[in-house]
């Protein structure tokens, strides 16, 4: 099976970056399901129901998200009306929405799809994501319900990260983190053979801070004093993301590599695919 994610949508310039190629990306390189992070699409906070129907209008299977969820207000209605819409697991019993589904590939491979959120210099308030983690597997198992396991983890810490893709290590077919906006070099399959990488990157303008207009956040950074709002950055986009080929037989990852295409970052698309 061919997945890619792809990370963090920023501002408008990022969703429609990936509007416009996603629908050709399934067809070139003959994709099984996609994954992409919106939590930010709606200028740079949060999500409308929109962006997340045109998301998934452009080939999206499923859209993630993670602390900015609920941003856009709208957001509390809509995320019990669409099973494609996933924020993180690890919310309280009772918070709108679902922060995991079992859904079809193309190839027909059932593909489980859970959202979590770390909690290192986050929002420590969660329910612990290791053991929300282990709810959804123990439900879910891989190669018996599901064909294949991803898992968006959201989250700021590294060491977080890469602590819970060891955790569901040869359980799930995939660990990818979001959140930090900046695509790592650590794409790698572990030793039980899930694939992890831990920061997909953002699809957004990079000439910026971390896809919001850099002068704004400059200015904080040495005035300590606010002037204005955040804004999304409005330049050319360079959508990030990775792309995994997954066993039939095991469910477990057998290929991984980084996605990037635009304007700034050196352009690669997975060797495997070309």
């Amino acid at each position: 099976m061919r997945l890619l994610f792809l990370g963090d949508m920023v501002g408008k310039t990022g969703r429609t970056a990936v509007w416009d190629r996603l629908p050709r990306l399934i067809s070139d390189l003959r994709l099984d399901f996609v994954v992409v992070n919106g939590e930010n699409a709606a200028g740079g906070f949060g999500i409308t129901e929109d962006i997340f129907l045109e998301t998934i209008n452009a080939g999206a299977d499923v859209v993630t998200t993670g602390n900015h969820v609920w941003d856009q207000k709208e957001a509390v209605a809509f995320a019990g009306r669409h099973d494609q819409f996933l924020r993180p697991a690890n919310y309280p019993q009772g918070t709108p929405g679902r922060g995991s589904g079992l859904f079809y590939a193309r190839n027909g491979a059932r593909v489980l799809v859970a959202n979590v959120m770390g909690r290192v210099f986050m929002h420590p308030e969660l329910d612990d994501p290791f053991k929300s983690a282990e709810v959804i597997l123990d439900a879910c198992p891989l190669k018996e319900q599901a064909d294949a396991i991803i898992f968006d983890f959201h989250a700021e810490a590294t060491s977080e990260k890469q602590c819970f893709g060891h955790f569901v290590d040869g359980r799930a077919s995939f660990v990818v983190g979001t959140h930090t906006h900046v695509p790592t070099a650590d794409a790698q399959i572990l030793n039980g053979g899930t694939a992890y990488m831990s920061d997909a990157g953002m699809c957004g303008d990079y000439d910026s801070s971390l896809g919001m207009d850099k002068e704004e956040p400059l200015n904080r950074f040495i005035s300590k004093m606010p002037k204005g709002r955040m804004e999304a950055a409005s330049g050319p986009a360079t959508i990030c993301g990775v792309g995994v080929e997954i066993s039939d037989t095991t469910g477990l990852a057998e290929k991984i590599a980084p996605l990037r295409l635009g304007p700034r970052l050196a352009e690669t698309v997975p060797e495997f695919w070309r």
